[in-house]
């Protein structure tokens, strides 16, 4: 651990540079990525690693930000704020980012959104992890709150407005608050409560609001894999969907409450290369790097090339490697190397050479790589098109986004289709139901 920890820049940094024999050569004084003075502990520099970078075993190290101490000079002490840093810099959250240049000469990035999870892309906060309609409620208190829904409950009519009301305007973690303290208050289990008091698609989603994200996620899980059919389409856009930290806590989660894997519950019920599709998503071990290698991105490139449109049949297990390993921001640039090459997008190849669960699968990987917004608003769309409604994709989707990226959603929906998602969810739903959605959608664009 102390290794990794000094490979990847961790807080005790002074093992970094190993005296053990296959360590890292010992550094010419002055030179790039020499470790500090005496080696001193590096003061937290912000997002930046430190002047020199952390190089990872076999790299050429990186260059100093702008600002920062010329390689070879001393470090400044922990109190001196550090040069380039901007104030109340989170900490740095991943290994091997670049160096940044100051404000005002801020290199164009592509956004990834909707990312959620412990590594956070090189974007603009505005863009990430913030675009939820639902937030914490200022001046909460779970105590009243457990009160305001234990007399909408109480008496022969139930006051769904109440509970409504309540309910879409705490974030899921005051929810979790309130199912403690009504129990804590009244002996009471809230949840069986809800349950003896609502009904039909009304009482699936306040249901599905009172679940922490995870556990919603292995139940919806579960519910795709019982029974006859499976529902592929929902394995897929949760698997497909979620961060490397999430997918591996529902993985635990799904150990947890039904005493088998996730990937035997996926191996038990699917076969094949989509079978295969799932596993490798299911480990929840996407790479995480935002640097992007173009010399790569090309070779991957001409590998999808040679793996699909330009040999008979297709090796779909190098899609299959290339799609579910590497990092979104690679796979961003691979997308854009593969368009010029061949012409065509990488959607297109994917219908031409696959079909069935297969083809589906694929396409739902690359378009939530691809704007991850713009795949639920279609994923919505289809929900609420035609006879008959999909509720259960429906409340999914507007449940597990509305602290994440629904209002993206929402934009997106507008833009694909011209009419605002809160019309559409109007026209398709009614009663309670529709009222609760309503509320979680924000708004009307």
């Amino acid at each position: 651990a102390s290794n990794m920890a000094g490979t990847f820049g961790g807080a005790n940094m002074p093992n970094m540079y190993p005296g053990a024999p296959g360590g890292f050569p010992p550094i010419p004084p002055g030179s790039f990525g020499q470790p500090p003075p005496a080696q001193q502990p590096v003061p937290p520099y912000g997002m930046y690693p430190p002047p020199g970078g952390n190089p990872p075993s076999g790299m050429p190290a990186y260059p100093g930000y702008p600002g920062g101490p010329m390689p070879g000079q001393p470090m400044p002490p922990p109190t001196q704020p550090a040069p380039g840093a901007y104030p109340g810099q989170p900490p740095m959250t991943y290994p091997g980012q670049q160096p940044m240049p100051p404000p005002g000469q801020q290199q164009p990035m592509p956004s990834y959104p909707a990312y959620s999870g412990s590594v956070t892309p090189a974007i603009p906060p505005a863009k990430f992890g913030n675009r939820g309609t639902i937030t914490d409620a200022p001046g909460f208190d779970p105590l009243r709150d457990a009160e305001v829904l234990r007399k909408a409950m109480k008496g022969f009519e139930t006051d769904e407005e109440g509970i409504i009301e309540c309910l879409t305007r705490r974030s899921n973690k005051q929810r979790q608050q309130i199912l403690l303290s009504f129990k804590t208050a009244y002996g009471k289990d809230l949840i069986k409560d809800l349950k003896s008091e609502l009904s039909g698609n009304f009482e699936k989603t306040i249901l599905a609001l009172m679940k922490t994200p995870v556990l919603y996620d292995v139940y919806e899980i579960k519910e795709a894999i019982k029974g006859a059919g499976t529902d592929e389409a929902c394995l897929i856009e949760i698997l497909a969907s979620r961060s490397n930290e999430h997918i591996r806590e529902i993985s635990r989660a799904y150990k947890t409450e039904f005493k088998k894997t996730l990937e035997e519950a996926i191996r038990s019920d699917t076969s094949g290369h989509f079978q295969r599709l799932l596993i490798s998503l299911a480990q929840g071990n996407r790479d995480e790097n935002t640097n992007v290698d173009l010399s790569l991105a090309q070779r991957d490139a001409q590998e999808l090339y040679a793996a699909g449109e330009n040999r008979l049949g297709t090796d779909e297990s190098k899609f299959n490697a290339i799609l579910c390993a590497r990092s979104r921001a690679h796979l961003a640039a691979v997308f854009n190397e593969y368009q010029r090459l061949t012409n065509r997008d990488i959607e297109k190849s994917i219908c031409r050479e696959m079909s069935g669960d297969l083809e589906q699968g694929m396409l739902a990987v690359v378009k939530c790589l691809k704007n991850t917004p713009a795949f639920f608003a279609e994923r919505l769309n289809r929900a609420m098109r035609g006879a008959g409604t999909k509720d259960r994709t429906l409340i999914r989707i507007m449940v597990s986004r509305s602290e994440i990226d629904l209002l993206d959603i929402r934009a997106e929906y507008k833009r694909l289709y011209g009419k605002s998602l809160y019309h559409d969810i109007t026209g398709d739903t009614s009663g309670d139901y529709r009222k609760t959605l309503l509320k979680i959608c924000g708004g009307n664009d």
